[in-house]
């Protein structure tokens, strides 16, 4: 009588089990040290692409290729900053438009999205605002300002309200977008279940428009920016606007340029605190975005 083959057949599919998960222990290895190269990589060119072209622009002016009186050199601009800041001349101008520029975004982010959700689940006020609001978003929001300066004087509500005007239609149609994009499997899984009201609102609409509400704040950190900067051109003593273009008026090249770098930092930073924010309320969103880089 023949002896039995089922041991050895298991141990060669144990084996083969084993042999699969090494060779994917190794693919998974070789991803994510690839990846790690990338990310490496995308730093390195992050920082040195600018350095590059400082020292590009750093010799041609020293050199004469470009006119030093109107392109200041890097090193007499970082000089001009060191000493506005000594003096507290750029402070003086940076925290009026650091103040501005958060309360009106803020308070634009806010009823931005209150009202792009009530509009997201409600068809009635969607067809009743939403051809009123595309006019309007339409308008130059830096034309408002002569309008704000004639009912509330040369304060600093036009200046707030300038920038909370334009942060709120970029929200409420993000939020909008957000919610009606919403896919519509998920919203019958969810009264299948029950949820109406408060908890479909809770659970299901506002973490579904979450991610195009990020989008929306992103885009708005720099539309703030822009709006502020504008406004303090024309009706502000005060402000990194208003250092520029004074800067401009006195044929002050560095100082102005320190104005501008100030002014793109500002933009850049508080462009970093909603991606920040983003990953600690959407952090779904940032999975997703990894696996389809891995995918590709």
């Amino acid at each position: 009588m023949s002896p039995k083959k089922t041991p050895t057949r298991t141990w060669s599919a144990s084996g083969d089990l084993a042999a699969r998960r090494r060779a994917l222990n190794a693919a998974s290895a070789r991803e994510y040290a690839h990846s790690r190269h990338l990310a490496q990589r995308d730093v390195l060119l992050s920082i040195l692409t600018p350095i590059v072209l400082l020292a590009i622009w750093e010799t041609a002016a020293r050199l004469g290729w470009i006119d030093a009186r109107l392109f200041s050199p890097p090193t007499r601009i970082l000089s001009q900053g060191a000493t506005m800041v000594a003096n507290g001349q750029l402070w003086a101008n940076l925290l009026p438009t650091l103040l501005r520029l958060l309360t009106g975004f803020v308070t634009g982010s806010i009823a931005g999205i209150v009202v792009g959700l009530l509009m997201g689940v409600s068809r009635v006020v969607r067809a009743a605002l939403g051809p009123m609001f595309t006019a309007l978003y339409a308008l130059p929001k830096i034309a408002i300002l002569p309008l704000l300066l004639l009912i509330f004087g040369l304060t600093e509500t036009p200046k707030i309200l300038s920038v909370a005007i334009s942060v709120f239609f970029v929200l409420q149609i993000n939020t909008v977008a957000g919610v009606v994009q919403i896919d519509e499997r998920i919203l019958e899984a969810a009264r299948a279940y029950r949820a109406t009201g408060w908890r479909l609102f809770r659970f299901v609409l506002l973490p579904g428009a979450m991610p195009s509400i990020f989008t929306g704040l992103q885009v708005a950190a720099g539309s703030g920016v822009i709006v502020i900067t504008a406004v303090e051109y024309v009706a502000s003593n005060q402000g990194l606007g208003f250092l520029i273009w004074n800067s401009w008026l006195l044929f002050q090249p560095a100082q102005m340029y320190v104005g501008l770098i100030v002014v793109s930092l500002l933009g850049a930073l508080l462009t970093g605190a909603v991606v920040l924010l983003e990953r600690a309320v959407v952090p779904w969103r940032r999975a997703n975005t990894l696996r389809k880089k891995r995918n590709t």
